[in-house]
């Protein structure tokens, strides 16, 4: 996601890092760049305007022209900036009894599956979430809630077959939550095409009876400018608390999640990160603006790799590292972590400098074939790589639809790297630096 305008962006900082003195021409120049890069991202007009506008004003303050670094001050500003445009501090549910919540959107966004995420989202959290299907227009997104609901192990509620009044369905929703129990009630309501006066009735009728705490607009950031239009109707129709952004992980552009906010007035509260029930997460305006700029999120990252790996595992996986024991098994271990972490275009961006590489460095299509390599070992060829002889590896290659040559490759790195950890002076540096990056204890004696 921002792909385009975090490469432009880059681009534009790194002309004025390269200045030692910067001028009003420098700054203007560049901030010239600026808009055509937010515009060309699908921001809205008048939103990239203010935003140029607010930077120049600080840009330009003798504080910054005359600073050691004015390069540095300047991204620093942007950074500012772009964390104020998209909400300034994250935006919490307001979770205060009875804790409805009402989905809105458009057919297409996402609504369905983003209330399931939620609903997860919440139990990861010790709460006790019910989904109540509202969409009588549409019978498939009941039964897509239904599986979805029973998938992540949360109540659902079905409306009578053939019920067309909401405010009716949604009374015998209430008795149903306050026979099921749970402290959070999710409504996922139903879309259209586009925005029409019988959707907007049906809809106020809905939150006039179940006056929900929130109201979260659901809207596709690869619509672009549609998405704000859509945003500035059903907020003026329904007075929305919040925004839920969906397929970010798809958008190369980006700039609706940039132009929500600033227009509706209304915080991002959530975004879709993919397409699996997990790949969804809480809005954080700062991290996302340290990606867009380059600056990485690394917060974000030990966030997720905790949540993949736990610290019974590290210490395991420490001393494996230590005493030479790291092998095919432990490999595989490893690679389903990162896996269950998210996309890898996701992880990389939370890298700093790391957005750079992606392209030339990493295929996702080529760790799933190693993968597939391992995969296609015994157990013990896991564990005694030594063993795989000439038959043993077209057994493998066979197995993985891959070639000898690609399994002999992958044996030869994983033996260099094998070598490297028998260095105990290599092995303690590198430990060092993790334990300084990450937290991780380093063993004395290493």
């Amino acid at each position: 996601m921002f792909s385009r305008l975090s490469e432009k962006l880059q681009g534009v900082f790194k002309d004025l890092r390269g200045h030692g003195k910067i001028s009003e021409t420098n700054v203007g120049d560049a901030l010239r760049e600026v808009r055509m890069a937010l515009l060309d991202a699908d921001v809205h007009y008048q939103v990239a305007k203010d935003f140029v506008a607010k930077v120049r004003e600080k840009a330009l303050g003798e504080a910054v022209l005359r600073s050691v670094t004015p390069g540095q001050q300047i991204v620093k500003i942007f950074h500012e900036e772009l964390c104020g445009l998209l909400g300034g501090d994250p935006a919490p549910l307001d979770l205060a009894k009875p804790a409805r919540i009402l989905m809105v959107g458009l057919n297409g966004a996402g609504k369905t599956t983003s209330s399931a995420k939620l609903a997860r989202l919440l139990k990861s959290q010790g709460r006790s979430p019910l989904l109540i299907a509202s969409d009588l227009f549409r019978p498939a997104a009941i039964e897509q809630l239904a599986v979805l609901g029973e998938q992540i192990g949360s109540p659902v509620f079905r409306p009578e077959p053939g019920e067309t009044d909401i405010v009716k369905s949604a009374a015998r929703a209430l008795e149903w939550c306050a026979a099921t129990g749970g402290d959070v009630q999710i409504f996922d309501t139903a879309g259209r095409q586009e925005i029409d006066g019988p959707l907007v009735r049906e809809l106020v009728a809905l939150r006039d009876f179940l006056k929900p705490q929130e109201i979260l607009l659901v809207c596709d950031a690869a619509t672009g400018q549609q998405a704000v239009s859509v945003a500035e109707h059903f907020h003026s129709a329904l007075g929305i608390t919040g925004i839920v952004l969906t397929k970010l992980d798809g958008d190369a552009r980006g700039g609706a999640a940039l132009s929500l906010r600033a227009v509706t007035g209304r915080p991002i509260k959530f975004s879709g990160i993919g397409e699996k029930i997990d790949q969804f997460e809480p809005f954080y305006p700062d991290r996302l603006a340290g990606r867009i700029l380059g600056m990485g999120d690394v917060v974000s990252l030990v966030e997720k790799a905790a949540e993949a790996i736990t610290e019974a595992d590290a210490r395991r996986m420490e001393e494996k590292l230590r005493t030479s024991g790291f092998d095919l098994e432990d490999f595989l271990q490893q690679f389903k972590m990162l896996k269950r972490m998210g996309p890898l275009e996701n992880i990389l961006g939370m890298i700093p400098g790391m957005d750079k590489l992606k392209d030339s460095s990493i295929d996702e299509k080529q760790l799933k074939r190693v993968e597939a390599i391992v995969l296609s070992m015994t157990p013990q060829e896991r564990t005694r790589p030594d063993i795989l002889n000439a038959r043993r590896r077209q057994r493998v290659a066979r197995g993985s639809g891959t070639t000898v040559t690609e399994v002999n490759n992958l044996l030869l790195r994983f033996s260099q790297m094998r070598k490297m950890m028998k260095n105990a002076g290599q092995m303690k540096k590198m430990m060092s630096r993790a334990g300084k990056n990450f937290g991780f204890p380093i063993p004395r004696g290493s």
